[in-house]
């Protein structure tokens, strides 16, 4: 029987973006190859299946972690689930989701559109990549979401530096309005205390510069540190 390409199913309470405080059921997907310089989660880049789990086996493991079943909402996270070594998973994993009437986000990487996925799930919180992580994000990408999915996806970019922030700003100057979130999460490094300072001078910029942004910590990081997973 097929097996899924997984790292870990846990529990937990969304710890950033705009349903942040929101607990749910994580199902991360093993194996990336996108290569951000600061990435916090390098033990999923390698395509390998530490899990050795069927569909049914996740099903029900989802179903357990979630209360057995009384928490509705499953977020499919990776490493890289649209990675396309994972996409043809995904998408029986969405479906068989779907079917017992799980809310499904997916968190993407911002390296590519894979529509028959972002068409059967509920929300997709997509990267916008900025210079500290090594990584760009095509611009065209939003553009296409914000035509074919206006109202079920936020843009997430991690901000480590003015640079970053200058960044990103530009980049909204170019798409010229939009009416669909975007989060600047200040950047909280293994090994950092909290960076209150970051956090404060990110706040400031963007409400000089107009406001387009949300700034919203990763709240699992303020509370556990940025090195505790699965939380």
């Amino acid at each position: 029987m097929e097996k899924l390409m997984l790292n870990s199913i846990y529990r937990a309470t969304e710890g950033e973006g705009i349903h942040v405080g929101t607990p749910q059921v994580f199902v991360r997907f093993q194996g990336c190859n996108i290569g951000c310089v600061n990435c916090d989660s390098t033990d999923t880049w390698e395509f390998e299946d530490l899990l050795g789990m069927t569909m049914e086996k996740v099903l029900v493991d989802v179903h357990e972690k979630a209360n057995k079943g009384r928490i509705r909402r499953v977020s499919i996270t990776g490493g890289d689930p649209l990675h396309p070594k994972h996409v043809p998973m995904v998408k029986k994993l969405v479906r068989e989701l779907k079917a017992r009437r799980y809310f499904i986000n997916l968190e993407a990487s911002g390296a590519r559109l894979v529509h028959e996925v972002f068409d059967a799930i509920d929300f997709i919180s997509f990267d916008y990549k900025t210079p500290s992580t090594g990584v760009k994000t095509p611009l065209e990408n939003i553009k296409q979401l914000a035509e074919q999915y206006q109202g079920r996806f936020q843009i997430k970019s991690v901000i480590e530096n003015e640079d970053d922030f200058r960044y990103v700003l530009r980049a909204a100057e170019q798409l010229g309005d939009f009416d669909f979130p975007w989060v600047l999460t200040p950047a909280f490094n293994l090994g950092e205390l909290l960076p209150f300072e970051r956090f404060k001078k990110i706040i400031q910029w963007n409400e000089e510069s107009g406001a387009l942004f949300r700034v919203i910590a990763q709240q699992h990081k303020v509370i556990h540190g940025a090195e505790k997973k699965q939380v």
